[in-house]
């Protein structure tokens, strides 16, 4: 078994120069690519290097960049950007990449990370509908973690609503914290049209909070917003702070959308402004002085 997580380890000891990435003092800090849609996969790696993320987050999908190792393994190198995370194509609109088992899916995406040294693949929960991957899905991702040497971080989603119904299309429900996963994600987007706690979730999972999807939302009931943090009702910066005052050792990406965003530099200056907050509110700033 090859281990992505010790893979990026023996690169990082060994000199890589894309360790130069990832500061040991400090919370990596990624941008995801879902954040540049829709551009080219390799305008999130030329964002990123550009604006001075410390590595990116791809998101498997109907991209065929987005499938292929070698050539993100190239963009990798190029643009000095680590690929921090994947996200498994298990989005209700992304059933048929890869075909329709989701097991599949799941590892094809863990190979893709072992073969990238890529530490984290963020996967959503299941679907009811999904029989027996559904009902299985909790012991079979511990199974898979321990095959691959691979985080599999499970992402809290939302129930989705028609006005005042409401329906549990996950299984058991839209929130991983009360499940046996070794490993999860927190989007806080995904919070806030849940109306769920994102610090008490975060206090909850303690050391099983893997990987966090930075962005921010009004509180909608029905729309998942994906706001730039501060531009919402999301505690960003407490959860920030908290991750880092007690010596947090995942990962942050960005996930925000920047869409309909008007002028030549809407993009870049909306991720700029989204890794100054959270570089502030994790005391990065603090840290570049003192040293």
């Amino acid at each position: 078994m090859r281990s992505g997580r010790d893979h990026l380890s023996r690169r990082l000891s060994a000199g890589d120069p894309l360790s130069e990435q990832l500061p040991a003092r400090r919370i990596p800090v990624g941008v995801s690519s879902s954040s540049v849609f829709p551009l080219p996969v390799e305008d999130c790696f030329r964002l990123a290097d550009h604006i001075g993320y410390d590595g990116v987050e791809i998101m498997v999908s109907v991209d065929k960049t987005s499938r292929d190792v070698k050539t993100l393994a190239a963009f990798s190198t190029e643009y000095r950007q680590p690929i921090l995370s994947l996200h498994a194509p298990t989005l209700f609109l992304l059933q048929h990449v890869w075909g329709w088992d989701p097991w599949n899916k799941v590892e094809k995406t863990l190979q893709m990370a072992v073969d990238l040294a890529c530490p984290t693949v963020v996967v959503h929960p299941p679907f009811r509908w999904q029989g027996s991957y559904a009902k299985e899905f909790v012991q079979g991702v511990a199974a898979l973690e321990a095959e691959y040497g691979v985080q599999i971080a499970v992402e809290n989603m939302y129930p989705w609503r028609l006005g005042v119904r409401e329906a549990m299309i996950y299984l058991p429900d839209h929130d991983p914290t009360d499940e046996g996963y070794a490993n999860v994600t927190v989007d806080l987007s995904h919070a806030a049209t849940a109306g769920d706690d994102a610090l008490a979730m975060i206090d909850r999972l303690g050391d099983r909070l893997a990987h966090v999807h930075m962005c921010d939302g009004s509180g909608s009931t029905t729309k998942d917003e994906h706001l730039p943090p501060g531009e919402g009702n999301q505690p960003c910066a407490e959860v920030l702070r908290r991750l880092s005052n007690r010596g947090w050792s995942g990962s942050i990406v960005l996930e925000v959308s920047t869409r309909g965003r008007r002028g030549p530099t809407a993009r870049e200056d909306i991720l700029r402004q989204c890794l100054m907050f959270t570089r502030s509110h994790l005391g990065h700033q603090l840290e570049a002085d003192e040293g």
